[in-house]
C-alpha cells in the first residue's frame, strides 16, 4: 500500500495536494470493501493512537478506537480532564511524552493555536479531530460519500446551507482542491470569512472549481448534486439563538428545497441534527439522505488516514 504521506500530520485540508487527497479517498475504498469481506488486515499491529478530546463526542470517538482496533492497534482515550495539556505541564512537554508512549495522536480541540503547538513539538502523526473552526477528517467522509453514490465527482457542485461551521470551512477547502463547484448559501453575516476563502479562492484557480457565497435560495439550488447542512448554534452561541433562528429559517432544507436542486441530489449533515430546524424530518429519512452512509464512512476515511501516515 503507498503511502505518500507517511509520517505527516493530518491538521489542514490545505496541507495535501490533490493527488494526496485522492490517495486518501483511493485507500479508503480498499479498506471499506476490505470490511464489507469481513477482513480485517492489521496494517498498524500493535500500534497505539491516544484520542485527545475536550469535549465528549460520539462519531469521533468511536470511529477513531474502532478503527485502529480493526487494523490491529490500540486506543487510549483520553477524555476531558484526565491529562495536563497546557495545564500543569507545557503542551510542548505533553507532546514529547506522548511521543515516547504512543504511534499517533487524534486530537479533538477547541482551540487551533494549542493543537498546532501540540502538533508541532510531537514526534508522531498528529490527527485533527475537530477545532473551532475546522473539521478535515469530516470532510473526507463527506466527499467519499459522494464518490459512493455517483462514481465520479467531475462536474459535481455542493450546496451548503448555513453558518460558517466546521466543516462548511474543510469542505469547501477540499472542493477546491480536487475541482467539485462549492456554494455557501446563507445570510450575508455568516458567509465564510476571508481568512478561508482567499486559500479556497486560489485553489479554485488551479483546480478549476468555482466558490460562491450567496443569499439566493433559488441561485444556489440550480443544479447542485448534493445538498449540506449543519446545526444552526453551538456551544458559545446559546445567547445568539433567536437572533440565528429568524436568519436560517428561510434557508432551512426541506424537500420542496431538494425538489429545486439536481434530480438525483443527495443530502449530507455532519450530525447531531436538529431535527424539524435546520432540516425536516422527511428529508433526513427521505430517498435522498445519505446522512448515515457518510456517518459510517467516518471509520473508513479516518483507517485510511492512520493508515497512510502511521504505517511502520
Amino acid at each position: 500500500m503507498k503511502t505518500s504521506v507517511k509520517g505527516r500530520n493530518f491538521m489542514h485540508i490545505n496541507d495535501f495536494t490533490r493527488e494526496e487527497l485522492m490517495l486518501i479517498l483511493e485507500t479508503t475504498r480498499e479498506l471499506k470493501l476490505e470490511s464489507q469481506r469481513g477482513l480485517f488486515p492489521r496494517y498498524l499491529e500493535h500500534k497505539a493512537l491516544g484520542l485527545i478530546f475536550d469535549q465528549p463526542s460520539t462519531r469521533t470517538r468511536i470511529s477513531f478506537e474502532l478503527g485502529i482496533q480493526q487494523l490491529g492497534g490500540y486506543a487510549l482515550y483520553l477524555k476531558p480532564g484526565e491529562i495536563h495539556l497546557g495545564k500543569k505541564e507545557s503542551i510542548y512537554d505533553t507532546a514529547k511524552v506522548l511521543s515516547r508512549y504512543l504511534d499517533g495522536i487524534m486530537i479533538r480541540w477547541n482551540n487551533r493555536k494549542e493543537m498546532q503547538a501540540l502538533a508541532d513539538a510531537a514526534e508522531v502523526p498528529v490527527i485533527n479531530g475537530m477545532t473551532e473552526d475546522n473539521h478535515p477528517c469530516q470532510a473526507l467522509a463527506d466527499v467519499y460519500t459522494m464518490m459512493e453514490r455517483f462514481g465520479s465527482l467531475e462536474g459535481k457542485k455542493v450546496l451548503f446551507f448555513g453558518d460558517r461551521t466546521q466543516p462548511a470551512h474543510s469542505l469547501a477547502m477540499l472542493c477546491s482542491i480536487l475541482g467539485i463547484d462549492y456554494v455557501q448559501c446563507a445570510p450575508k453575516p455568516y458567509h465564510i470569512l476571508s481568512e478561508w476563502s482567499e486559500p479556497i479562492l486560489e485553489n479554485c484557480r488551479r483546480s478549476g472549481a468555482s466558490f460562491t457565497q450567496t443569499d439566493d435560495i433559488e441561485k444556489a439550488t440550480r443544479g447542485a448534486h448534493m445538498v449540506y447542512t449543519d446545526v444552526w448554534w453551538w456551544i458559545g452561541q446559546e445567547h445568539e439563538v433567536e437572533e440565528r433562528r429568524k436568519a436560517f429559517w428561510p434557508y432551512r432544507v426541506t424537500e420542496d428545497l431538494l425538489a429545486a436542486c439536481d434530480k438525483d441530489v443527495i443530502f449530507e449533515h455532519c450530525l447531531p441534527a436538529t431535527r424539524g430546524l435546520e432540516v425536516t424530518d422527511e428529508v433526513m429519512d427521505g430517498p435522498h439522505s445519505a446522512i448515515f452512509d457518510q456517518a459510517e464512512n467516518r471509520i473508513h476515511t479516518e483507517k485510511a488516514v492512520m493508515v497512510l501516515t502511521m504505517s511502520p
